[in-house]
């Protein structure tokens, strides 16, 4: 058998496969040859057009051609051709004149025909020209097909996704495409193609709708509903036998409406619903929904053209209600619109709608609706409402009290999570509940154990070593994978597993978790951005900020506003991007937001890292004195908590570089001497201990290049790139030594990312061996410092000279001489390394040594 595709471009234009090329190509080589021939398919699918083809082949070799059939053999002259088209309309004596022709074999007959009707001399008639003569069978276009008919389209935009869309649309159907084609053409499209046919090429199915008889009309407007139907259920539906609905099924596909796979292109899907009366769509569907709905089945895909349609005020509460249940996972919004629906229709489903709206992101709705059922339902309601407020609070930052409506819900997860928020603001618990599987806890379900898990773990990670419970929350994870999407969480197990290894340097587990979390829509849109902005804190970290930035910016651009917790996460990490790469402007800009964040959602434990970013944006600004009361509160926060080492030890990490910005050299020995303390807790502690130490020795101008590569290195190790290429970059413009300076400053180097060794321009007078006395000769001078900070916020030369009272040949030459002192091969790398070595706010910073540490 073979595939034509007929193309509506022009009369003799046709796209053809090989098979059906090759029979044309026969016919006009040997016109005169008898043939039998049976072209068969679908209405649309080009049978005419061939046929056509065929018939202008023989006339203009000056054969007669006859389109009507005979009613005895001998009234066809074997000199001409009979072509016979629609042969499934025809009665049996004429399909019995034809399988005759056929069987003679001295004749020129071409027959088309429709596979249904399937009369018996028509099964007779096909089988002889296939066994006879020749059959060509036409199915829709291949993707490739679809192109080539666009290809030879006039008057059509070439859009780079033109065919995917119009292949997607129409199936491949030629009929379709033509019509979709002629809505396209002339329209250009700059700025996307539309997301669905034009009203005009869909008015063109009206007629080949009309013809339909009406128990075919109400087949299409069931499978319009595109789930599977079986035939019982349709046969249900139509009031008919199934044998009956297997002919209805043939003939719709006859017509070309309906693919092989029982299923509408979405082309025909539209035309269906839009062309079909009110009253007879509305009827079919609500019919459907009951009938599958008692039979158990998914009811949502027969009422979401429902809601799309506002017409679900005609379908019962239950039906409605169960098909808010199957969107909740998913489409936690459209369950939110269902429930809604389903509680003006009588059924009580307020809760569910709150638990819904908040999955979905709208915590205001979800707040209003439970605290409504809180104050006014019955016990079992205001149970789930209480748990929905409390997921809500906890994360617009009121802990203490998403704990108190825990704890008043009594749920084996909601204990769970009452002793986790607990633990978030600094009360110590013995426990979680009782244990999963315990009759008074309720059944282990997964949400269950999940939720003791998660507070079982953070507790852990304050009393002891870190790898325990970061491992316990990676479980938490994946348990709550197969079902996580329809679960309301105030925290997620990989959000936490995430800030725990963070805490700890083990950042490649942390972003495998977050992958994870963000593929499987774990705790649905409600959770999504959270996930998101830790992959965008994990990129920030390593000094990926442009990976951080893209992420950052595709949270925070549209959408709902973002809430408490992650408003706090997004303002620091838009600080802590801007601060890594020496952007002052936007520092100074998102300085108030950052406030506000701070006071929008109180201290607590997980929230420890954006305060610790902060507080570092604060002191490069000279704003340090404005966190003091939140840095005071997180430190009362771990002292309540024992002081645990996992999450103190970044807080202490930030707070000594706060404190080296603010020039306060004895706050920043205190953090020192508390990372020490910590040191031994886990490799994160010992990293930044050591790296704490060798900082301010460098700071005091105690330069020892082994010890300081060392730390850089330790700290590229734990995923801190940024601050390890920084150490080194610091210490290099503090030597005096030559040859350490050279060394360090290929450190910088290799932790950025470049290859150690990228210099450029010549080496400084008297090699690398050589210590110079007095100031060394790849310092800074004042003026190189402001015109390199200048340089870095993206000033011109001509603005810098206008700023500094110089010529703008004078800012070159200072740019060309800060570049030589730096070795750096091209600007791009000098920029780079200038960011590092310039991180400072002071540059008095940078020049003067501290005063040594006062003896203990």
């Amino acid at each position: 058998m073979t595939a034509m595709i007929m193309s509506g471009v022009g009369e003799d234009r046709l796209v053809l496969d090989q098979g059906s090329q090759a029979v044309l190509d026969a016919v006009a080589a040997t016109p005169v040859a008898p043939l039998a021939l049976g072209v068969t398919g679908p209405g649309g699918h080009g049978r005419s057009a061939y046929l056509q083809a065929l018939a202008r082949v023989y006339r203009r070799a000056g054969i007669t051609v006859l389109e009507s059939a005979p009613d005895q053999p001998d009234a066809v002259d074997p000199d001409t051709v009979l072509l016979v088209d629609d042969a499934q309309l025809l009665d049996d004596a004429r399909l019995r004149v034809l399988r005759h022709l056929v069987a003679a074999r001295r004749h020129r007959l071409i027959v088309g025909y429709r596979p249904w009707p399937r009369p018996a001399a028509l099964v007779e008639l096909a089988a002889a020209l296939r066994r006879d003569g020749h059959l060509v069978l036409l199915t829709p276009f291949t993707r490739e097909q679809t192109a080539a008919y666009l290809a030879c389209a006039p008057e059509l935009d070439r859009h780079p996704d033109l065919v995917d869309f119009v292949h997607g649309q129409t199936g491949g159907v030629p009929r379709d495409v033509e019509r979709l084609v002629r809505g396209l053409r002339g329209q250009e499209y700059r700025s996307g193609l539309p997301t669905e046919p034009s009203p005009q090429v869909i008015l063109e199915f009206g007629p080949d709708l009309e013809d339909l008889a009406p128990d075919i009309r109400r087949l299409l407007l069931a499978a319009a509903a595109d789930v599977p139907l079986p035939v019982d259920l349709l046969g249900t539906l139509l009031g008919r036998e199934p044998a009956e609905v297997d002919e209805l099924i043939g003939e719709t596909r006859a017509a070309g409406l309906l693919g092989a796979d029982g299923r509408l292109t979405p082309i025909v899907r539209r035309a269906v619903t839009v062309l079909s009366p009110a009253t007879e769509r509305t009827t079919v569907w609500v019919r459907l929904t009951r009938l599958q709905l008692a039979r158990g089945g998914p009811v949502l895909p027969l009422v979401r053209p429902m809601l799309a349609a506002g017409v679900t005020d005609e379908c019962p509460a239950p039906t409605l209600e169960a098909a808010a249940e199957e969107a909740l996972a998913g489409e936690p919004a459209v369950a939110a619109e269902l429930f809604a629906a389903a509680t003006a229709a009588g059924r009580p489903a307020v809760t569910r709608q709150a638990v819904a709206a908040a999955l979905a992101g709208d915590l205001d709705l979800a707040l209003r609706l439970a605290d409504r059922r809180l104050a006014a339902a019955p016990a079992a309601d205001q149970v789930e409402a209480a748990v929905v407020a409390a997921t809500v609070l906890a994360h617009r930052g009121q802990v203490a009290r998403s704990v108190e409506l825990y704890r008043w819900s009594e749920g084996a997860s909601a204990e769970a999570f009452a002793a986790l928020g607990a633990l978030a603001i600094g009360q110590q618990v013995d426990g979680a509940g009782p244990p999963a599987g315990d009759r008074a806890g309720g059944p282990p379900t997964l949400h269950h154990s999940a939720a003791r898990l998660m507070a079982d773990a953070i507790r852990d990670s304050v009393a002891g070593p870190p790898t325990a419970a970061l491992s316990t929350l990676v479980q938490a994870a994946a348990l709550l994978e197969p079902a996580g999407r329809a679960v309301l969480l105030p925290d997620s197990p990989a959000a936490l597993a995430a800030l725990t290894a963070m805490h700890c340097g083990e950042l490649d587990t942390a972003e495998g978790v977050l992958d994870r979390a963000v593929t499987r829509g774990t705790g649905g849109p409600l959770m999504g951005r959270r996930h998101r902005l830790l992959q965008a804190w994990l990129a920030m970290v390593r000094g990926r900020t442009g990976f951080a930035a893209d992420r950052l910016a595709a949270v925070t651009n549209g959408g709902p506003p973002l809430e408490s917790r992650d408003l706090l996460f997004a303002t620091a990490l838009d600080m802590g991007i801007a601060r890594r790469n020496s952007d002052l402007g936007t520092l100074q800009r998102g300085w108030g937001h950052a406030l506000d964040a701070l006071v929008r959602h109180p201290v607590d434990l997980f929230t420890l890292l954006p305060l610790g970013e902060l507080a570092v944006a604060g002191a490069r600004l000279g704003h340090l004195s404005r966190l003091e009361p939140y840095l005071l509160e997180a430190r009362q926060l771990l002292d309540r908590l024992g002081h645990p080492p996992l999450w103190s030890a970044p807080l202490h990490w930030s707070g000594l570089h706060a404190a080296i910005l603010a020039e306060r050299p004895a706050v920043a020995d205190e953090h020192v001497s508390a990372l020490l303390d910590a040191a031994d807790h886990n490799r994160y502690a010992t990293v930044v201990a050591a790296a704490a130490a060798c900082w301010v020795e460098v700071l005091r101008g105690t330069v020892d290049p082994v010890r300081v590569e060392s730390a850089a290195r330790g700290l590229h190790d734990v995923g801190l790139r940024w601050d390890g290429a920084r150490l080194a970059g610091q210490a290099a413009i503090r030597t005096e030594d030559r040859r350490a300076m050279t060394s360090l400053l290929d450190c910088a180097r290799m932790l950025q990312g470049r290859p150690a060794g990228a210099k450029g321009g010549q080496q400084p007078p008297g090699g690398d061996a050589i210590s110079v006395a007095g100031p060394a000769p790849h310092r800074l001078s004042d003026r190189e410092r402001e015109v390199a900070e200048l340089v870095l916020a993206g000033s011109t030369y001509r603005e810098i000279g206008d700023r500094l009272f110089i010529s703008a040949k004078t800012v070159e030459h200072h740019v060309a001489r800060m570049r030589s002192r730096l070795n750096c091969a091209n600007r791009a790398e000098l920029l780079t390394l200038l960011r590092t070595i310039l991180s400072d706010r002071s540059s008095s910073v940078a020049r003067q040594p501290w005063p040594e540490r006062p003896p203990a």
